[in-house]
């Protein structure tokens, strides 16, 4: 790297995973470019077998499938080439403190592997560059009106503020829809695998599963065959109405059916 001055190797590393739950989530697949103080590269790259389904919402993220998965070494497998590879390394990637490396440490502690970052430097792109890029109320305010916000923090001025800069945003965006239902939307897209808004039930192959928890990836049906208290428990816990009428519907047999 030509601007940046490294005294010891730095490990860019990416992650692909079945979801975005720290601990029941599995890596499918990893990524890590290792640059030298010289600039040599090694680069260390596999799929992962998660040994369990993929969500068909995050494959149509990654484009990752069940299938390109089978045959893949599986992390209890790939764990010591990962600590080997980022030995004596200095760690760097986008969200990795928030994520990636939340994940990993999961999957080695899952394999009885004790990781740590003691001794490590670790920089988050991201986190650099929200720095640099702000994203509070103030920089929002400056980006859309033009103005310094005065008296920020003060909620009577907060709320002005929002006003005013979503009046801007409207004025200058085109596409941005001119109703509030349209706005809601745009705000809250709602993923074409989920069945509710919530995601709690997804479909999956053609059939409602299961979308959070234990029995993620679950279909009802089988549910409804082997663990039909499940569906008790959906019922007496806070879930949003739309949810428990579909769980109600499964626990009588009745399931719904892709368009």
């Amino acid at each position: 790297m030509k601007n940046l001055k490294l005294t010891r190797p730095l490990a860019f590393i990416d992650i692909e995973t079945t979801g975005l739950n720290i601990q029941e989530d599995r890596i499918i697949e990893i990524s890590i470019i290792k640059i030298f103080p010289d600039g040599r590269e090694e680069v260390l790259n596999s799929l992962v077998n998660p040994e369990r389904l993929i969500p068909l919402e995050s494959t149509k993220i990654h484009n990752i499938t069940n299938i390109d998965v089978q045959g893949q070494p599986t992390f209890k497998e790939f764990a010591q080439k990962v600590i080997d590879f980022i030995d004596n390394c200095d760690l760097c990637g986008f969200q990795i403190t928030k994520f990636d490396l939340l994940l990993l440490k999961s999957e080695f502690n899952r394999v009885g592997i004790n990781y740590s970052d003691e001794g490590r430097k670790i920089v988050d792109v991201l986190k650099i560059y929200h720095k640099l890029e702000p994203r509070d109320l103030s920089s929002a305010y400056l980006k859309y009106c033009g103005k310094s916000l005065e008296g920020a923090h003060r909620a009577n001025n907060d709320t002005k503020a929002v006003i005013e800069i979503l009046e801007s945003q409207l004025e200058n965006n085109g596409f941005l829809p001119r109703d509030v239902s349209g706005l809601h939307e745009f705000c809250n897209p709602l993923d074409p695998s989920w069945i509710d808004s919530d995601g709690k039930l997804a479909w999956l192959n053609g059939n409602a599963v299961i979308n959070f928890g234990k029995h993620k990836g679950k279909s009802l049906k089988n549910i409804y065959k082997n663990e039909r208290d499940y569906f008790q428990w959906i019922l007496n816990t806070d879930f949003s109405v739309q949810v428990k009428k579909i769980i109600k519907e499964a626990s009588e047999g009745k399931f719904p059916e892709q368009l």
